[in-house]
Order: structure tokens, then sequence, then C-alpha cells
């Protein structure tokens, strides 16, 4: 097989080697994962959050080996590497404790009795694991969402074993990463099969195939993630794919909000532009501002900003290759001007140079309104609330929409109702990079995000490898402990939640 090999974005140098797994390998990997997931359930909650709690603790103890071969791999600067790797540890820290809690199992009773439809069963209903879980590592977050990130440390929170295919950009920090998985399992002496990885397209393309992998979770491209649906499509079980495929996440600025704070909102904006080269997916990458003066200073401000800025370094040539493309096709489409580029891409590496563009909401069309993946936005210039509206019917969904207003907002409701339907985070006079680990987090939305029913981030990323059960007239002995009358976790007991 020809080896995969990683580069360094900045400087062209080969970094890392990895071997494509072969299709007996991953079969085998499937096979071991699907012989461990009855007993990772038997093992119980306080066993997870033991295996959750050691996968931090070793993805710390490697933090200057990871940040290093990081920024080789990726051309992401230090500080973002360490603050990525102490958001991933937590994460890891942070589903043990949703796992500690319990009431992610939505654990219900409805005890035997009469009711208006004749005597009813004892009824008892929990959420319970679906079995082996394939993760797809994304190239913009290294680790946050690939080897030890969201998608594997919730899956195996709701006690599925997890198999990840590594992304090739970062082969060699994926497999540092997932050495600390390994060892992790070990220290709480976790059933084998409990975790694996696959490396290459086609080992990938079998790991979903294969039947006994019951979910996919991928951080990634739309042209990627609708592969990975294909085949999903034409396994003879569809599983579940949660996927967020591309965003462009609208932010609007009012009249009053420019009128109050122009420079401040250019500052902030450019800042979330081009923070970590632009490669995060919830860049906003389309921006409505008034038009009239204004809404040209602020305008005005960023674009002397960008001007400013230095080329960035993007994870890899695919990426680059796409990024001066899609910007070349903008700056082609009717109405649209440049406003501002900052500093040239060196000669070698794959870097890229902030853009700022502008184009009036008359000449706002599907054309540019796709993701531009990089240190880019496009300003809309809108004169009225009617110019917006119809700007708007033009955009596809996003994970989040921004607005910026001021004190008594006379556009505020009229705004919130235009992009509630597009996003599944609404942010207020912030900005929308950075998303928190939290219990109310939301990181999702209607398609390109797969299922908006679900987040990637947050307590109830949980709630997507797990699927509810209903045990009958059933004996205590044969009861999941959650079920039990005295179990100390939340329940709904005959329609009252408890405690």
């Amino acid at each position: 097989m020809t080896a995969i090999a990683s580069i360094d974005p900045r400087t062209g140098a080969h970094v890392s080697t990895a071997t494509p797994t072969a299709i007996d390998e991953v079969h085998r990997l499937t096979a071991a994962a699907a012989a461990a997931a009855p007993e990772l359930d038997r093992r119980g909650r306080a066993f997870r959050a033991r295996l959750l709690r050691a996968v931090a603790a070793r993805l710390e103890e490697r933090r200057d080996a990871i940040v290093a071969l990081g920024q080789q791999e990726t051309g992401l600067p230090e500080a973002r590497l360490n603050g990525e790797l102490t958001r991933t540890a937590y994460q890891a820290e942070f589903f043990a404790a949703v796992v500690e809690d319990g009431g992610y199992l939505e654990a219900t009773i409805d005890h035997a009795g009469d009711t208006p439809m004749g005597p009813g069963p004892d009824l008892r209903r929990l959420l319970v694991p679906l079995g082996p879980v394939a993760v797809f590592g994304a190239s913009n977050f290294p680790l946050a969402f690939s080897v030890p990130g969201g998608d594997t440390v919730s899956a195996l929170a709701a006690g599925n074993p997890v198999i990840v295919k590594a992304h090739d950009s970062h082969l060699g920090l994926s497999q540092l990463a997932f050495e600390a998985l390994v060892q992790a399992c070990e220290d709480v002496d976790a059933p084998a099969g409990t975790v694996g990885i696959v490396f290459g397209t086609e080992a990938g393309a079998a790991l979903v195939a294969d039947p006994a992998v019951k979910a996919v979770g991928f951080t990634g491209s739309l042209t990627g993630g609708k592969a990975l649906l294909d085949i999903i499509n034409a396994r003879p079980e569809p599983i579940p794919f949660y996927g967020e495929l591309a965003s462009v996440n609208p932010l609007v600025v009012t009249a009053a909000a420019a009128a109050e704070r122009a420079e401040a909102i250019a500052s902030g904006l450019v800042t979330s532009i081009t923070g970590s080269g632009g490669q995060l997916c919830t860049k906003p990458g389309i921006v409505f501002v008034p038009a009239g003066p204004d809404g040209d200073k602020l305008l005005g401000a960023a674009a002397a900003l960008i001007a400013e800025s230095a080329a960035h370094p993007l994870l890899n040539a695919r990426i680059a290759e796409s990024y001066q493309a899609i910007a070349a096709s903008y700056t082609a489409a009717p109405g649209v001007k440049e406003l501002a580029t900052g500093a040239a891409a060196p000669a070698s590496g794959s870097f890229g140079s902030p853009r700022l563009l502008e184009v009036d909401a008359a000449d706002f069309t599907p054309a540019v309104a796709e993701e531009c993946f990089g240190p880019s936005a496009i300003a809309v210039r809108y004169a009225s609330a009617e110019e917006l509206r119809d700007a708007f019917a033009v955009l596809p969904a996003s994970l989040a929409a921004t607005l910026h207003t001021a004190e008594a907002d006379p556009e505020l409701e009229a705004l919130v109702d235009l992009v509630k339907p597009l996003a599944g985070r609404l942010v207020f006079d912030q900005f929308p990079t950075g998303v928190l680990v939290s219990w109310a987090q939301h990181h999702g939305g209607p398609w390109p995000s797969t299922n908006t029913l679900h987040t990637s981030v947050g307590a109830t990323a949980i709630r997507r490898f797990l699927r509810p059960m209903t045990w009958q007239n059933a004996p205590k002995s044969v009861l999941p402990p959650e079920l039990h009358d005295d179990a100390a976790v939340p329940q709904r007991v005959d329609g009252r939640l408890r405690p």
C-alpha cells in the first residue's frame, strides 16, 4: 500500500507517515468493538467516568509533545493548540460529570395501575448505548474534534466503543493522541476493543459500511459528508450520521449598532474572521452591514485591519487551493468588489491572504453565499429591512447567527424572527467563534448540519449515541440500576420529576 504523509503547511516539509489500514484489519477492529460493547455497558457509569478522567490525565501528560507535533502538522500556533488541548481534556472531564449525574439517561417509570385506558402495566424507560461508533477526525480541530475529541468522549460516555478514522493532515498527532486513549483504557482495565483507529480513505469507507458500526460522527467538508452518507444509505441497515458539513454563520449589524460602536465591531469582526486562519466552522463568513456613513465607517476600519494582517498558514494544500478558488469566484461575481487584502502568501507552503469583500444586497446571490473556508468574509450592504429579508432568503442554514444591536433597538424582534429558522445558536453583541463546552451549549442546526435535533458540543452531545428502550413488567433483577425505585439519578416517576 502507498503510505500516507502529513505535511507541514508552513514549509511543505514532510512530517509523519502512516500505512493505510487494510480492510481485513478494519473488520477485526469492528468485531473487537462489537464484542466490547456489552461489557462496556455492564461496567456502568462510575467505570466510564473513571475512563474519561484517565483520558484527560493521559492527554495532559503528553501536552508538550502534542503541541509541538501539532504545530508541525497543522501550522496552528502554540497558544491555539495549548488552548485546544485544555479544552479537549476538559471535555473528557466534563462528560465524566455528565455520566455521574445520570440525568442524560431520561429514566422514566410508570408504575402499574388504573388508567383511563384500563389497567396499565409497569413501564420503565431508559436510554441505552447504540453500539460501536465511527468518528472521523477533523482537519481544523486536530484534538477537540479528532481522535480524543468531543465525538469520541461523548460516545464513550454513552457506553459505546469508538473507532476513529485519523485525518490525513495530522497522522502523527492522531497516533500520539490515540496512544493516550489506549493507555487510559489500560489504566482502568477497559474491555479490549474499547478504542481503535484506522488510516486512509478506503479504510474510512469500509468502517462506515461495516455492519458492526451503529453510528458515525463527522466534522468536515460537504463533499466528504455526502460521500459518507451515500455509503450509509447503501447499507442494508442505515445508521445515524451526525455531520457538521459547512456553515457561513451570518452576522447582522443594525443601523443603531453601527452608529453606536462601528470601530469596536470592526475590530472584533476581523479577529473573528482571521483567528486560526479563518478555519473555524463558526467563522462569520457573511456580514450584513447597513448602507450609509456608519456602515462605511465600520467597513473602513475593518478593511484597514485586514490590510495589516499577515497571510495565514492553512491546514493543508487542498484547503489552500479551495480557498483561492472560492475567493476568486467571489471576486468574479457581478457587483462584488474587494475592500482589502492582507499580506501576500509566501512562495512555499500552504497560505491564505486575508480578504474582505463587499456586495450590495441587490446583487447578493447563491454564488457568493458559499462557505469560503479561510480568513475571508463578504460584507452585504443593505438599505432596508426588505433588502435584508430578501438577502437572507439566499442564505443556507448555519451553526450560528449573530446580531449586533443597540439598547432598545427597534429592529431586534424582527431580526430574531428572521434568523431563528437558519441557526442552532443565536449570538448577541459578541462573535460566534469560540464554543463553550457546557450543559446549555448547542452546536448544530438545519442542513448542512445533518441532524437538526442534536449537538456535537455540550452535555446533550451524548444523546446522539443512545437509543430509548422500555422494560415492561420486568423483574428487578434484570432492570438497569437507574430504573430501580430507589435509584440515585433523576427520574420521572408517574409523570412527576424526582427529585
